[in-house]
Parts: C-alpha cells; structure tokens; sequence
C-alpha cells in the first residue's frame, strides 16, 4: 500500500477553491487505484511558522544535542518532513497568487528543507534525499499563464521538488480562469487530473 501526501495551499474553501477541487481528484483517484492511505496538510489551516535564526539553528542542530528550547521550535518542522518522507506520493494544489506561490508554501518549503536529512551538499554540489517518489502539482491561476515567464510558481516549486530528489513531476493547471473561457479551462483541467490519477 502507497503512502500518499496531500498537500494545499489555498485560502478558499474545499467547495471554491479551484486547485483543491483538482487536487482531490488526484488524491481520489490515485488512492482508489493503489489502496493509499492519504495524509492532508492543509497549510492555510494550519498557521504554519516563518524561519527564524533561532528555528533555523533548531532545526540544523542534530537531535540527541538539540536544547529542550530548540526541541519545541523544531517539532513542526519534524512533523513536516516526516510526512514527507513516508509518502510515495506527494500531491500539492496550490493557487498563484502575484504570480508566485502562497507564502505558507514557502513556508511549508523552508520547514522541509533540512541539510542532511532531505538534501545534503556533496563535492559535485547539492543532491536531493527524497528520491523514488512521485509528485504532482495542481494549479490554479486567475490570470498567469502556468509555464509563462511572469509564473513563478510553478517552476519553483519543481525545482524545489527536483532539488530534495523529486524529479518525477507532473503538473496539471487551470489557468487564466478569470477569463471568458474560464469555466472550459477548468473543465479540461479536472479532466486531466482525473486522467492522470487513473
């Protein structure tokens, strides 16, 4: 049985929000076809922290020589990483908003990306520990076409992945929903996220 990871970014609800509507249909779909159990990070829910110079030292501080005050400030962060360790799978909804992603994605980013545990610097440069899995991203997007150059989301978001080893990505997007095509382009979008989970 798979692991799958779910993760969203949006500050609308279940019922309006379009990138949570097609991340359901990944997480729907590719849990009635491989039996996963699914693990929700709601990160607008969840209040997650900013970085800070003590929490960053926290969470670099190896654990049997962390201070009970640097324990605490590093708990979500373990918390976070831990999920993502144990999935198989990770998808993330996320909307754009300002033509990059929610700061509670950087956030949730920031948190996870811990040298020596999801990534490591090596001779060669940096190489990614989270390897063997498998992502998806789906997309929402009022008026910034997904892939353009003024979207900066969704390109920093696969390099992220790709730089904690997460290379096998796929992405599935309703973009410039705000437009008089707007509802056709959500259409095609569930579509292709009901296919890609099949």
């Amino acid at each position: 049985m798979s692991n799958i990871l779910y993760v969203t970014a949006s500050i609308r609800s279940d019922a309006d929000s379009v990138s949570r509507g097609l991340g359901q249909r990944l997480v729907e779909g590719l849990a009635a076809k491989t039996g996963g159990a699914v693990t929700t990070r709601d990160l607008a829910a969840n209040d997650l922290p900013y970085v800070s110079a003590e929490r960053f030292a926290a969470n670099l501080a190896p654990y049997a020589e962390r201070t009970p005050e640097q324990t605490e400030l590093a708990a979500i962060a373990d918390t976070l990483i831990a999920e993502l360790q144990a999935a198989d799978t990770i998808v993330i909804a996320s909307p754009i908003y300002n033509f990059g992603p929610p700061a509670t994605l950087k956030a949730w980013a920031d948190l996870v990306a811990r040298a020596g545990t999801t990534f490591r610097y090596t001779a060669t440069g940096p190489e990614g520990l989270l390897t063997g899995k498998k992502a998806y991203i789906a997309i929402a997007s009022g008026g910034t076409p997904v892939g353009s150059d003024i979207d900066f989301m969704s390109r920093w978001l696969t390099f992220f992945l790709g730089f904690l080893g997460i290379t096998d990505v796929e992405i599935v997007a309703a973009d410039g929903i705000m437009g008089a095509d707007g509802e056709a382009k959500i259409a095609a979008a569930q579509e292709t996220a009901t296919k890609l989970a099949a």
